[in-house]
């Protein structure tokens, strides 16, 4: 596994796990695969209803607490600062944790205009011992920009829907200019969109590779950190099989050239969208 750095000095594997809807029994044997496999970065959040799993894999795994980076997320709904700390303390003790290695702001909901008071308190969270890196989801420049002007700490991370239908160019290029590392949530996008291009498939066997193997590979030399969800232990194994091989910069503008302008999956776009 290769790393990225971050520019508080942690080191994040170039690809994480996603956790949304791996709640229960199942979704803590499918995370304890998924540690088993070789995966480090375990991605999750308040709003997953799935921390107590987190936790109860984390238990299970052989892999050693120290070797593994624990994400998760504040939900709207705390973001005020009375509201905040308590609601990251909560989250700790349902995963049995000293400390999350990395924890993020889960959407900016620009019309309750909390987002800053809530990144003050995340800065104070990482004082306080409680995380290690904070950063962000689904922020827009202007929003990071309020937040680097207001509080003079810019996020390490920002956590954006990207995938083959919503390559993110221009927040991308914000993130690495400011320097962000761009995490991508949905990184393989919907499977019937995924079917309904030939060139994925095209290259899938021009390289010998599936398809998923193929966009996760443009992502990672897009400079974007993927956390591909699955509970399917073969699936697992084949979303990392993606360090021995490159794509051209010809393919890689293939795939580029699959961005559409309304390729969110479900419209959420942060401008409007809201979620607590």
């Amino acid at each position: 596994m290769e790393d990225y750095q971050l520019k508080d000095g942690t080191a994040l594997p170039k690809i994480g796990f996603g956790t949304y809807k791996l709640n229960g029994t199942a979704g803590v044997r499918a995370m304890v695969s998924a540690m088993d496999q070789g995966y480090r970065l375990i991605d999750s959040a308040y709003n997953y209803e799935n921390e107590g799993a987190v936790g109860a894999a984390i238990q299970q795994t052989s892999v050693p607490r120290s070797q593994l980076l624990i994400t998760s997320k504040l939900p709207g709904r705390y973001y005020q600062r009375a509201d905040a700390i308590a609601a990251i303390q909560e989250s700790l003790y349902r995963m049995h944790l000293d400390y999350f290695d990395l924890y993020l702001l889960h959407w900016p909901n620009p019309k309750r205009d909390q987002y800053v008071e809530a990144w003050q308190t995340l800065i104070d969270a990482q004082r306080f011992g409680l995380v290690r890196s904070i950063g962000v989801c689904n922020f827009l420049p202007d929003y990071l920009d309020r937040l680097t002007t207001e509080t003079g700490v810019t996020p390490v991370v920002n956590q954006i829907e990207l995938h083959p239908r919503f390559n993110q160019a221009e927040q991308r290029a914000y993130d690495q200019q400011a320097g962000i590392i761009t995490q991508a949530w949905s990184p393989l996008g919907r499977a019937q969109h995924l079917n309904q291009q030939p060139v994925l498939s095209e290259l899938a066997a021009k390289y010998g590779k599936d398809k998923g193997q193929i966009i996760l590979r443009w992502e990672l030399q897009l400079g974007v950190l993927p956390i591909p969800k699955s509970a399917t232990p073969s699936r697992q194994a084949s979303n990392l099989a993606v360090f021995d091989f490159e794509l051209s910069e010809a393919d890689m503008n293939a795939i580029n050239q699959l961005t559409q302008p309304d390729g969110r999956n479900k419209n959420q776009d942060p401008a409007v969208y809201e979620e607590f």
